[in-house]
């Protein structure tokens, strides 16, 4: 586990070096914010917005090895980087441009994984909201978790505001629904 946090941290520092925005999702936030579980990748949303992505991908392709072939194609039509590190780790870089993935990135903070491994992730809010739509079933299991341990400090009216107009895009409003049955049944233990 030690490796992906260093691996992370050496994709956080290269973005940084050119100041790029960005935030970790996934496994590693989810180590943040909701009940543990194994990872073996960093996930991470890069903001390009809907311009120039090629020049992003194209930089992320000449210091990280692709774990596909035609990466550039496949990066643009995807909107997904799929890299792996020197030391063998994977990591899946989302191309943002969303304004729900802005407010993300915008809201994302920093938080020490060990001594020395700062990471920024996104909010146990975003967090929420990501799993919430992708909505498979163990993005189920994780929101039951994040629920569970963050209890009463988490913002619903941030989250069904971030979540409902990405429901609608998706044509799936009953994922807000499940949400809140999810949020009641796990309030009402």
């Amino acid at each position: 586990m030690n490796d992906l946090y260093h691996a992370a941290l050496q994709v956080q520092e290269f973005c940084q070096q050119r100041n790029w925005r960005h935030c970790f999702i996934g496994g590693l936030a989810l180590l943040r914010w909701g009940e543990p579980r194994q990872t073996k990748d960093a996930d991470l949303v890069l903001l390009t917005q809907f311009q120039n992505e090629e020049q992003y991908v194209t930089e992320l392709l000449s210091h990280y090895h692709s774990r596909v072939d035609n990466a550039l194609e496949f990066s643009m039509q995807s909107r997904v980087v799929l890299l792996t590190t020197s030391a063998g780790i994977p990591i899946d870089i989302s191309l943002g441009g969303l304004p729900f993935e802005e407010n993300m990135i915008s809201r994302a903070s920093i938080f020490e994984y060990l001594q020395g491994v700062h990471l920024v992730t996104a909010s146990k809010e975003d967090m929420i909201v990501l799993k919430a739509f992708a909505g498979r079933a163990k993005d189920w299991v994780d929101l039951e978790g994040i629920i569970i341990r963050q209890g009463d400090s988490l913002d619903w009216e941030q989250i069904l505001e971030e979540l409902t107009p990405l429901c609608e895009l998706k044509e799936s409003p009953e994922t807000v629904d499940c949400l809140i049955q999810l949020r009641e049944s796990l309030t009402a233990e």
